[in-house]
């Protein structure tokens, strides 16, 4: 029987599965440290089609509902256009140019993001023992996601657990136990080896996208990675965990006694980036066609220093 989910199961997997001090005081990447040079190398051999898969969500998807955060959906203004340009509004002064020009205003987890490693704490630490001070409103003075940058890239992996059960999609409160994971990877005939990058599919977004209903995606019940998965990651020593969904785990969560009590371990203790809001549709029916589940990733966030999380547009190369 699995353990029931408190207080007490959440702080014990902290500490049983902590990454702190594993590569060092000053770390700032977490398990991206598992990902080597050659394994780079590696994952670029996996690219045999030449044909890529763009996996971030279109931002004109009106995902968040205000459920949680405060967050909004990204707003595009047009500055200058090309009806300006016709109108000769451009043409003053001489010499002139005719040009469109734009703005985007969204926060930094408002679609496809990754999270960074200060984003969430346990208790007033944060991932290798930093305290939770250091993230102040001028941004992270540890762990932004500026330190990440360039670690983006690897094996990727998809675990299409939608289609593994037979379904289009999984019904919220789905939980994705570790049985779940390791038998989705045996029948697609993939290996999860150390410093991949694990991408979940639950269907839950493709499901809003055919009902054209985003209500409670962002912050409501979903299907997702139950609280066990957590010693998976830690086993398996991946390097990120993405999926489809606006938080990965579970919704409604598995106890009451913390908000996301999976993100209170994954994050802060093993120090792993996560991937949220991950679109998946065609790489899943590619991958269900050619029976390829591996791929070579890559998804490097904004250079923005102290950001707790920031936009991406992901590609799997295949």
């Amino acid at each position: 029987m699995p353990q029931p989910v408190n207080r007490e199961a959440i702080l014990q997997a902290a500490d049983k599965l902590s990454n702190w001090g594993r590569w060092g005081a000053d770390d700032q990447i977490g398990t991206l440290n598992n990902v080597t040079p050659d394994d780079i190398v590696s994952a670029a051999g996996l690219i045999r089609k030449g044909k890529v898969f763009a996996l971030g969500l279109s931002l004109k998807e009106p995902i968040q509902s205000g459920l949680f955060g405060g967050r909004w959906n990204p707003i595009h203004t047009m500055l200058a256009t090309g009806t300006d340009a016709a109108a000769g509004r451009q043409d003053e002064p001489a010499p002139y140019l005719r040009y469109a020009d734009d703005a985007i205003n969204m926060p930094c987890q408002a679609s496809t993001q990754w999270d960074a490693l200060c984003h969430i704490f346990l208790e007033d630490k944060m991932y290798n023992g930093y305290d939770a001070r250091l993230v102040d409103a001028r941004g992270a003075k540890k762990l932004g996601i500026e330190h990440v940058r360039d670690k983006m890239a690897g094996r990727g992996v998809l675990l299409d657990i939608a289609r593994f059960k037979g379904v289009d999609w999984l019904d919220d409160g789905y939980a994705i136990t570790n049985d779940d994971l390791d038998a989705c990877a045996k029948a697609q005939g993939v290996a999860i080896r150390k410093g991949d990058f694990v991408i979940v599919r639950t269907g839950q977004q493709e499901r809003c996208l055919a009902r054209q209903d985003w209500s409670g995606y962002a912050g409501g019940d979903a299907p997702g990675l139950a609280f066990e998965t957590c010693y998976w990651i830690r086993e398996k020593d991946i390097a990120a965990i993405c999926s489809d969904t606006w938080g990965c785990e579970v919704r409604p969560n598995e106890t009451r006694d913390a908000n996301q009590p999976w993100h209170w371990v994954v994050i802060p203790a093993i120090g792993i980036s996560m991937g949220e809001i991950f679109y998946v549709k065609e790489l899943a029916a590619d991958c269900a066609e050619d029976k390829v589940y591996e791929f070579f990733f890559t998804a490097p966030p904004l250079h923005l220093p102290g950001a707790a999380g920031s936009p991406i547009n992901p590609q799997a190369i295949k």
